[in-house]
């Protein structure tokens, strides 16, 4: 029989628990007491104590070039020195106040400029270290002759990428979580990516794994407790049973929530990367002139000889504030030219590495099969038409045509990844398009003149659905996962609590308490808890000089 003690808060209002604990207390050895060093070691894996480093770092934090304003940050102890041989302040200013003040050349003793010093004191400041900043007009001379000063102090140099923020995260100012929110919203060019990473950099993806972390090393202690009591302890059964009831359905309760987590379709993923989308189509059949459009500029080449895009054509573009991979591909046909045959297995690859597929079909094809045919059915021409271009048996078009989708439209919005539009209504009488369509509520379509630009507005309209379905909502739910790094120590941890599933089903606690301390690991990689110089390396890699 398992025997595990509740120990720790994870059972806090589980009656029996002073009981037990008096009861082992009364022993020569208080084996409670390891049990909790080890709760106590693992949830503060990273030194609370400052981090402090010989040298003091400094950096041009705003942007390059001429501009109104240049704010120039120094962090690390001889701030102070800073402050006070640039700005000949005899005592340190008041904290976080701006002061106007003129900087002097420490060579020539000669005004540098007029502008405005702010100083943070440890630990209150971003890095959690002495830190200056220097708010001086942002003409390139001035913030030349600061940087020159700067490095004529002695132990004074030029931070490195990324460098004030590291700093930070070693005085816990930041998890990792956070900074990587941080750099995000640096990067980010829409309204949805500005807004996903301003959530996680205020830290609610972070606070989801640290509660995840911190109920596993719970669980983990009380199974601990029950390594160190001995086989001899006077325990009644029905208490080890509900104990062990308990601390098991809590483990799956934590499973569920991370598969849950997990199974977000990368809708955080896409959202900060860009959604790749494709248009395919035979040749001149206006995809070229779809994606310049959209983009609103000259990016692909559009003429009336078929087969002129040879190879993809991509332009990144902002839909509906949700960013997107526009990609323009070769016409889908069967050619013994050796260069257009590429261009079609790119297209085909590309396809298949694609969020999302805009199909385009002539309109004059389509109304000549509807006169042609008395039975004609939209749906059923679509389907021919994507075999003939080699996109149903090369895996391109998906689930598109299962019987899943062929309840009603909306399901379609949700689950399909392809976009059906119809060019050139221009070309055909009026309203024989619109009759065409409404023959069939089976997909939805929309209809467009690339040449007129009618109907643009409606597809743009539906084509933001589609990718705010793929994207989600940045601040609905639960924070989205953003980053491969994430999923893949959450998908470690998964695999080790299922571990532990198993080892208890062998009744193997040792085994199974060591699972529980691999998961705990796992999420402790993705916030800092945990870390190691690679995950640093990969984490700053992309931040900017000053930041």
């Amino acid at each position: 029989m398992i025997k595990i003690v509740p120990i720790l808060p994870v059972l806090q209002n589980f009656r029996h628990i002073s009981r037990l604990y008096i009861l082992r207390s009364k022993n020569s050895r208080p084996v409670c007491h390891t049990v909790t060093d080890n709760y106590t070691r693992i949830t503060q894996s990273r030194p609370s104590s400052v981090y402090t480093s010989k040298d003091t770092i400094f950096s041009l934090s705003s942007g390059h070039g001429k501009c109104g304003v240049a704010v120039i940050r120094v962090s690390g102890t001889k701030s102070s020195v800073v402050l006070k041989n640039l700005g000949r302040f005899k005592e340190l200013p008041r904290p976080r106040y701006a002061v106007l003040r003129t900087l002097y050349d420490q060579t020539e003793n000669i005004p540098i400029d007029h502008g405005l010093v702010l100083w943070f004191p440890a630990p209150r400041s971003f890095t959690g270290e002495d830190c200056v900043e220097f708010q001086i007009h942002g003409g390139p001379a001035v913030v030349a002759a600061m940087a020159t000063n700067l490095s004529n102090i002695p132990g004074i140099r030029q931070a490195e990428a990324g460098e004030f923020t590291k700093r930070a995260f070693l005085n816990n100012k930041l998890d990792l979580t956070e900074i990587e929110g941080l750099g995000d919203l640096i990067h980010a060019e829409t309204e949805a990516q500005r807004r996903q990473a301003l959530r996680q950099m205020e830290g609610n993806l972070g606070k989801l794994y640290d509660r995840w972390r911190s109920r596993i090393i719970k669980l983990m202690a009380n199974v601990e407790a029950f390594i160190d009591f001995s086989e001899d302890e006077n325990i009644e059964e029905d208490i080890i049973n509900h104990v062990y009831f308990l601390v098991n359905k809590e483990v799956n309760d934590i499973l569920l929530e991370i598969e849950n987590h997990l199974h977000d379709n990368r809708r955080g993923e896409r959202l900060r990367s860009g959604v790749r989308v494709t248009i395919l189509g035979e040749p001149n059949v206006g995809k070229s002139s779809l994606l310049n459009l959209i983009a609103q500029r000259p990016a692909a080449i559009v003429s009336d000889i078929a087969g002129t895009t040879r190879d993809i054509v991509e332009s990144a573009v902002n839909i509906g504030g949700y960013p997107v991979l526009l990609g323009d591909t070769a016409g889908l046909r069967e050619s013994g030219d050796v260069i257009e045959k590429e261009g079609v297995r790119r297209a085909l690859d590309r396809a298949k590495n694609s969020d999302l597929k805009v199909i385009m079909v002539s309109a004059k094809d389509i109304v000549k099969h509807f006169q042609d045919y008395e039975m004609f059915d939209l749906r059923v021409y679509i389907e021919e038409t994507l075999k003939q271009l080699g996109l149903s048996e090369h895996g391109v078009t998906g689930n598109m045509f299962s019987d899943k989708q062929n309840s009603t439209s909306d399901d379609i919005d949700e689950v399909a990844d392809i976009l059906i539009i119809i060019n050139k209504t221009d070309l055909i009488q009026e309203g024989i398009v619109k009759t065409v369509i409404d023959s069939t509520d089976k997909l939805q379509i929309c209809a467009v003149s690339c040449t007129n630009e009618d109907g643009i507005t409606e597809f743009l309209e539906v084509l933001t659905k589609k990718l705010e379905n793929l994207c989600g909502n940045p601040l609905s739910g639960n924070p989205s996962l953003t980053q491969a790094r994430h999923r893949q120590h959450l998908c470690n941890c998964v695999s080790q609590l299922h571990l532990y599933q198993h080892y208890i089903d062998l009744e193997d606690v040792v085994l199974a308490a060591q699972s529980l301390r691999r998961g705990t690991r796992e999420i402790g990689k993705i916030t800092g808890k945990i870390t190691s110089e690679d995950i640093l390396d990969v984490i700053f890699k992309d931040f900017c000089i000053g930041k």
